[in-house]
């Protein structure tokens, strides 16, 4: 079995900071991180590694530094890391992002058995790209995975977790799913393991090296645009009544502005 994860790094948004001035991010001296959701469709493909046996490949979309996060993948258990970098990739959306990530898919596997994606990324919290490469690839989709068994070869079953209750499904493959945090805790990386990434070169790929068309990348191939990004305004509170020392009058102030409202 052939597994293929797509992780991207993102940055930490705990520190994600606007510029006033020019309303777009300020990624200086942000930290990078590895995005949360893929590191749980790691663990699941690092699992059913351990128990069948199967390869695990790691693709990422990004600029050059990126790939740091293919060799955290390595050090946790991947085989190999493909990174997808180039200027034309620039201000790719979700759609272009899914037509190049499924190109690549297919330069290193033409038939993989499974794809692996987080539910979503956090910086954009779209959840588009897995079922868009699903489309690509013209592979059953299954999202929301939180446990992955083989019933037999070319079969897996699937725990899916849903705001009402969990679905169990069985899906023949080749398949496209995204993963959720339930499904795993991720392993750290060892010692060993990061030796052996280390070692393991890295390819990098060009629009070129896996045949995309230009009018379907970047910007080019993105039907949509980001326009604006602004920090959302500063919220001030509503009234605060203390009623500690005069109850009535508290409560004639919340009935008054109640009233102001047209609620009461």
């Amino acid at each position: 079995m052939h597994i293929i994860v797509c992780v991207k790094q993102v940055p930490d948004t705990a520190n994600v900071r606007i510029n006033p001035e020019t309303n777009t991010l300020m990624r200086e001296g942000v930290e990078s991180i590895i995005n949360p959701y893929d590191e749980y469709a790691l663990e699941l493909a690092l699992q059913m590694k351990d128990a069948t046996g199967a390869k695990v490949s790691v693709i990422s979309m990004g600029p050059p530094q990126a790939v740091a996060v293919l060799k955290e993948s390595l050090a946790r258990g991947a085989d190999e890391a493909v990174l997808l970098t180039d200027r034309a990739f620039a201000g790719a959306d979700t759609l272009a992002t899914s037509y190049t990530i499924a190109q690549a898919i297919k330069k290193l596997n033409p038939n993989p058995d499974l794809v692996l994606f987080g539910k979503q990324a956090i910086d954009g919290d779209t959840a588009q790209v897995g079922p868009g490469v699903s489309e690509f690839l013209n592979a059953a989709l299954v999202t929301y995975v939180q446990t992955l068994k083989q019933i037999e070869p070319g079969l897996l079953e699937a725990e899916t977790h849903m705001d009402d209750g969990n679905c169990t499904v069985q899906v023949k493959l080749p398949a496209v799913m995204t993963v959720v945090k339930e499904a795993a805790t991720p392993r750290f990386s060892s010692l060993a393991g990061w030796i052996q990434a280390r070692e393991t070169k890295i390819d990098f790929w060009s629009a070129a090296a896996v045949k995309a068309e230009k009018q379907f990348i970047g910007l080019d191939g993105s039907p949509t645009k980001v326009v604006k990004i602004f920090a959302p305004p500063t919220k001030t509170g509503g009234l605060k009544v203390d009623g500690r020392e005069d109850p009535a009058s508290a409560i004639q102030a919340i009935m008054k502005a109640l009233n102001q409202k047209g609620v009461a």
